[in-house]
């Protein structure tokens, strides 16, 4: 494993502090409806490649450009909701994708494509630089990891010196009233980040998971369907300046949101992959974008555009960053046979617990 990768993921973001907003012209990239169709198998000139993805993918200009020079394509990007609602979306349509690829489908969801015979696999030669070490076990060549990163509670630490509080100093710490009233998280069932805080608690907790989430929602907690709303418009260092000093993001967000910090005792690994749909009209140019995806140009340009961590090794990481995104010592962390096994009725138990 590379250490300079010791964080997360995260994943996405992010905010700011994990998906800094980029002004992509339209040459570059065209948005399009998710009910867009695959293009034809040409990697010519002028053809094109459709990749769905989730609301927080982010990557600047010269990079896209980047894709276009190299391989003669042009990337359309489609996107689908979180990583939740992107892993249902590509699981109903089996051998019929709206697609060629997407990115974003996580460890948490990994399943859901597979188990639905969603994607067509490809072992890109530069997984053995990295990528190949968080290969979806069982699965080999259906998703290949992009980044990683590291689902942590985030607080915002100038927030609560304002007012001469003192944080919590752990994620149990959030069963109490006065800390639960100030939280904002996200729903398992529709958020990548929600479904890993959930497996943390379920790691962590072992039988008392159920009654941590029943005292956290009861004491006032807020849950949100996805990580955009949670940072951007709820956390009070976000972009909306919200009322909600912890919010539910990564170990790596404070790299780019000062005054902020991660509780590092509540965090879960996060991997993000790329797959190639099954069904597209546009396999070559699918697995030229799953290569490019692991290519030095996009890999060292993630912690600034999406504050992840690379996965090819000896990717070059943004000045600081170690000291800005503490690495947590100690993760929760289940086998993907185990979530496959047991996520449903988890996400049950959950929505028992928090009367949803």
């Amino acid at each position: 494993m590379n250490e300079l990768r010791t964080d997360g993921l995260s994943g996405r973001r992010r905010g700011r502090s994990r998906r800094t907003r980029f002004v992509v012209a339209a040459a570059a990239i065209a948005l399009v409806a998710t009910s867009a169709t695959a293009c034809a198998d040409d990697s010519s000139s002028g053809a094109e490649v459709t990749l769905l993805t989730h609301d927080s993918f982010e990557l600047p200009e010269p990079v896209l450009d980047a894709f276009r020079q190299e391989t003669g394509l042009t990337l359309k990007i489609a996107k689908s909701g979180d990583a939740g609602q992107l892993a249902s979306t590509v699981s109903l349509t089996p051998g019929a994708p709206k697609g060629d690829a997407v990115f974003g489908i996580d460890n948490t969801f990994a399943s859901r494509p597979i188990d639905a015979g969603a994607l067509e696999p490809y072992e890109s030669p530069a997984a053995a630089d990295g990528a190949a070490d968080y290969a979806v076990p069982g699965a080999a060549g259906q998703l290949t990891a992009v980044d990683r990163g590291d689902v942590c509670l985030n607080i915002d630490n100038g927030w609560f010196e304002s007012r001469s509080l003192t944080p919590p100093a752990s994620f149990r710490d959030l069963t109490r009233p006065e800390f639960a009233s100030l939280t904002a998280v996200t729903d398992p069932a529709t958020s990548s980040p929600g479904t890993a805080f959930l497996l943390t608690t379920v790691g962590a907790l072992g039988n008392g998971w159920q009654d941590y989430w029943k005292q956290v929602v009861a004491g006032g907690a807020t849950v949100v369907s996805g990580w955009e709303v949670a940072y951007n418009q709820l956390f009070t260092a976000g972009e909306g300046r919200g009322d909600k000093p912890i919010v539910l993001s990564y170990a790596s967000s404070p790299a780019a949101t000062p005054g902020t910090s991660a509780l590092l005792d509540s965090c879960f690994p996060q991997i993000e992959y790329i797959g190639i749909l099954k069904g597209t009209r546009n396999s070559t140019g699918a697995r030229k974008l799953v290569d490019f995806m692991l290519s030095p140009t996009v890999q060292k340009e993630l912690p600034s555009s999406m504050y992840v961590y690379p996965v090819q090794r000896d990717t070059p990481l943004p000045a600081g960053w170690p000291a800005r995104a503490e690495v947590p010592a100690w993760m929760s962390s289940l086998p993907p046979a185990t979530i496959a096994e047991n996520r449903e009725m988890w996400l049950d138990q959950w929505r028992a617990a928090v009367g949803r």
